[in-house]
C-alpha cells in the first residue's frame, strides 16, 4: 500500500534535466526571432528584392517545413523504437545548422535581386530542415520526460524562460551585431555567424535531453509498447502523411490546441516580421528595434512564472484564454501609431510581452497533456507525429505572418531599397505596417478564443489517468 502510495506523486524532474530542456530555447528563439525579424527586411532594404518576392521566398522554405516536419516525427518515432532515444536527429541538426545559418545572410548586394534571392532561398532551405530535424524530436520529449500535469508546466515555463531571454538575446543583440561593421554586408555576414553558432550550442545541449527522456521510458517498461506501436504503422512516405491525418482526426483535444496555436503563431509571425518597418519607418529609427524587443522580452521573463503560478491554481486553459485577452487588448491599443507614433508603443509592446510569456508556455504545456491523452486510446509510439504536426501548424502560422506583412506591402506601396539607398515611404505603406503590428495580430488572437473554447481537457484528466496506470503496473 505504501509503495503505491509513494508512486502515485510523480516525481520532481532533476533541475539538470529542466535546465538542458530550456536550454534547447537558444535554439527556437534564435530561428524563430532572427529570420522573422530581419529577413524580409535583408531582402528588400540590402538586396533590393521586391516585396512581394521577399514574402514568398520566405514562404516557400517554411512550406518546405510543413512538407518535411511530419515525416521527421514519423522518424523520430522509429528512432525512438529501434534504439530506445530520439536524440541522434538532434545532434544532426544542432551541428548542420549553424553553417546554414550563416549562408542564408553571407549573400551581397552585388549578386543582384534575382541571384541573391535564390541563394537565400537555397540556404533557408538547409537552415529550415536542419532545424526541423532538432525541433520535431525535441517538443516531443516532455511528454516522455514526466506524466504529471503540474511538472510539464513547470519544465515548459523554464523553458519559456530561456525562450523570451533568447528573443531578446538575438532581437536585440542580432541588430546590434549588424550594425558593428558600420557595413550592411560583413554586417549580416557576422550576424548570421554568431547567432548560428550559438542557436546550434544551446541544440546541442538541450539533444542530451533525450537520453533522461529514454531512461525514463525505459524504466517504465515503454520502449516495447513505443516499438509496437511504430512497427504496427506502415513506414510509407505516403502513410506518414496519413498518420499526421489520423491524429487531427481522432484527437479533438489536439485539433482545438493546434488551432489555437497556429491562429496565436500567425498574430505574433506577423508581429515580428513587422517590427523592424516599424521601428524603421514608424518609430524613425532602425536601432529602434533593440528597444521594441527590450519591452517585449523584459516583462515576459519577470511574468513567465506569474503564468505558471496562475495555471496551477484555475488551470492551463483558463490561464491560456487569459493570456490571451491581454495580449490582444494590448495589439490593438498600438493603431494608435497610425495618427500618433511615439515613445507610448513601447508601454502596449510591454503589456504584449507579459501576455506573450504565457502565450507561449501554457499551450506547449498543454501538448504533453494531448498526446498522453490520446495514448490511453491509441497506445504509445506517436509523440513524434504529433509534434511533427504541430510543428508544421507552427511554421505555417509564422510563414504566413511574414507573407502578411510582404502582402500587405505590396499593396500600400512599399518601396523596396538597396542596402544604405535613400526612399520615401508613401503615406499608405506606414499605415499599412502599423496595421500589421496592432489590428491584424489582435483580430486574429480574437478568433483564437473561439478555437480554445473546443479544448476540453483538464487537470483531473491527466492527472486522474496517470494514477490509474501507476495502480495498473502497481497490481501487475
Amino acid at each position: 500500500m505504501s509503495n503505491v502510495a509513494r508512486t502515485r506523486a510523480p516525481s520532481r524532474l532533476p533541475a539538470r534535466t529542466v535546465a538542458r530542456y530550456a536550454a534547447g530555447s537558444l535554439g527556437t528563439g534564435g530561428y524563430a526571432t532572427l529570420p522573422g525579424l530581419v529577413l524580409t527586411y535583408f531582402l528588400t532594404d540590402n538586396l533590393g528584392v521586391a516585396a512581394l518576392l521577399a514574402g514568398v521566398i520566405v514562404t516557400a522554405a517554411k512550406v518546405w517545413d510543413v512538407i518535411i516536419d511530419p515525416l521527421i516525427g514519423a522518424a523520430s518515432d522509429r528512432q525512438l523504437a529501434r534504439t530506445g532515444s530520439r536524440r541522434g536527429l538532434m545532434v544532426v541538426g544542432g551541428f548542420t545548422l549553424p553553417l546554414f545559418f550563416a549562408l542564408t545572410f553571407a549573400v551581397p548586394p552585388v549578386f543582384g535581386p534575382v541571384a541573391g534571392a535564390i541563394c537565400v532561398l537555397l540556404a533557408f532551405l538547409a537552415t529550415a530542415t536542419a532545424f526541423s530535424l532538432f525541433q520535431v524530436p525535441y517538443v516531443a520529449l516532455p511528454a516522455e520526460l514526466t506524466s504529471s500535469y503540474d511538472e510539464r508546466t513547470r519544465l515548459l515555463s523554464w523553458r519559456v524562460i530561456v525562450l523570451t531571454a533568447a528573443i531578446l538575446l538575438f532581437g536585440a543583440g542580432g541588430p546590434e551585431l549588424r550594425a558593428l561593421t558600420g557595413d550592411p554586408v560583413t554586417g549580416y555576414l557576422l550576424m548570421g555567424v554568431v547567432a548560428g553558432i550559438t542557436i546550434g550550442i544551446g541544440m546541442l545541449i538541450a539533444s542530451r535531453t533525450a537520453d533522461a527522456a529514454a531512461q525514463r521510458i525505459a524504466a517504465a517498461g515503454v520502449p516495447s509498447d513505443a516499438a509496437a506501436g511504430v512497427a504496427s504503422a506502415p513506414a510509407g512516405i505516403r502513410a506518414q502523411y496519413a498518420a499526421g491525418i489520423d491524429v487531427l482526426r481522432r484527437s479533438a483535444p489536439f485539433r482545438a490546441l493546434l488551432a489555437t496555436f497556429l491562429l496565436q503563431a500567425l498574430a505574433t509571425g506577423t508581429m515580428l516580421a513587422g517590427a523592424q518597418y516599424v521601428a524603421t519607418w514608424v518609430l524613425r529609427s532602425e536601432g529602434a528595434v533593440t528597444f521594441l524587443f527590450l519591452a517585449l522580452v523584459g516583462p515576459a521573463l519577470v511574468a513567465t512564472p506569474l503564468w505558471q503560478w496562475l495555471s496551477l491554481r484555475i488551470g492551463k486553459e483558463r490561464a491560456f484564454g487569459f493570456a490571451t485577452v491581454l495580449f490582444l487588448v494590448a495589439a490593438f491599443t498600438i493603431t494608435g501609431a497610425i495618427w500618433a507614433p511615439g515613445a507610448w508603443v513601447y508601454a502596449s509592446v510591454a503589456v504584449a510581452g507579459i501576455a506573450y510569456a504565457g502565450l507561449q508556455a501554457l499551450p506547449m504545456a498543454m501538448l504533453p497533456d494531448v498526446i498522453s491523452h490520446d495514448e490511453r486510446v491509441s497506445g504509445r509510439g506517436h509523440a513524434g507525429t504529433f509534434t511533427g504536426v504541430w510543428t508544421a501548424g507552427e511554421t505555417i502560422g509564422f510563414a504566413l505572418g511574414a507573407s502578411t506583412v510582404a502582402l500587405v506591402l505590396a499593396a500600400t506601396g512599399y518601396v523596396s531599397r538597396v542596402a544604405t539607398e535613400t526612399v520615401t515611404q508613401p503615406d499608405a505603406a506606414i499605415t499599412g505596417i502599423v496595421v500589421c503590428f496592432s489590428i491584424l495580430p489582435a483580430l486574429l488572437l480574437l478568433l483564437s478564443l473561439t478555437t480554445l473554447a473546443g479544448y476540453r481537457l483538464r487537470r483531473s484528466d491527466i492527472d486522474g489517468a496517470a494514477e490509474a496506470d501507476t495502480d495498473a503496473r502497481a497490481a501487475g
